[in-house]
């Protein structure tokens, strides 16, 4: 059975759903499928590395993708999704890294063919043959996103230390989709009571064997530790198996 033969059986086995509804879905994910496909592709033919960052609002994507910047040798350009304003990617231009802003109005995720537009900019501005990664900042929610393939080669999912120890199990369509798990803002942990044996125990209930990694901005080695993560995931060209 085909991946979206799968799709299809299940949304067909879900009782609130008509039929309907079930054509309309299958219609919009497939066609959102087919340019994730041609944006892969389009990636890898300019030498991208490509990351989907996604979280709840306020988990620390841009901040991380800061202090990425930070290190010489991590070269990357940032397609940046929020529903208004251009606030994220002039912090990342003040960092000199090359960031173009997709604001989505109302749409709570990015779909791919919102990332056409940005990345024809950012190719145009020379920003793809400087980079090695492109990162894909995702509207921050930890539902919607999870819906939707963007060609990435890995999905990394944010879960920050304010946010509580429990999101893993509340939200699994997001936990799902993660090829890492990042708890940022870890030097709060005692703050909040936050017990990362926790997140680790539900992620392994929920997707064993993802890698979790705990940061701070205000720990330069737990960075390095993630940075030099992502590398060797470029070295030996790991690509999600994870199927929207």
């Amino acid at each position: 059975m085909t991946e979206n033969a799968q799709r299809t059986q299940s949304l067909n086995n879900n009782p609130n759903l008509s039929k309907k509804d079930v054509q309309v879905v299958e219609r919009i994910l497939s066609k959102n499928d087919l340019k994730a496909l041609e944006m892969k592709k389009r990636y890898q033919v300019d030498g991208l590395y490509v990351l989907n960052f996604m979280s709840s609002p306020g988990s620390g994507k841009t901040t991380l993708l800061e202090n990425l910047a930070e290190f010489e040798d991590f070269k990357f350009c940032v397609i940046e999704g929020d529903l208004q304003t251009n606030r994220d990617a002039n912090r990342l231009l003040k960092k000199n890294v090359q960031a173009q802003q997709i604001t989505t109005g109302e749409a709570c995720h990015l779909e791919a063919s919102m990332l056409e537009g940005a990345y024809d900019i950012l190719k145009e501005k020379g920003a793809l043959k400087e980079s090695n990664y492109l990162i894909i900042e995702n509207v921050g929610n930890l539902v919607c996103p999870s819906s939707y393939n963007l060609g990435a080669a890995m999905n990394i999912v944010l879960l920050s230390t304010p946010e509580g120890d429990d999101k893993v199990l509340k939200y699994p369509s997001m936990f799902l989709c993660a090829d890492a798990v990042v708890v940022s803002k870890a030097d709060l942990m005692e703050v909040f009571n936050f017990r990362l044996s926790q997140v680790q125990e539900d992620m392994a209930k929920l997707k064993p064997n993802t890698p979790i990694f705990t940061l701070s901005s205000k720990d330069k080695n737990s960075l390095e530790v993630f940075k030099d993560f992502l590398t060797e995931q470029r070295a030996k060209n790991y690509q999600s198996a994870h199927v929207f």
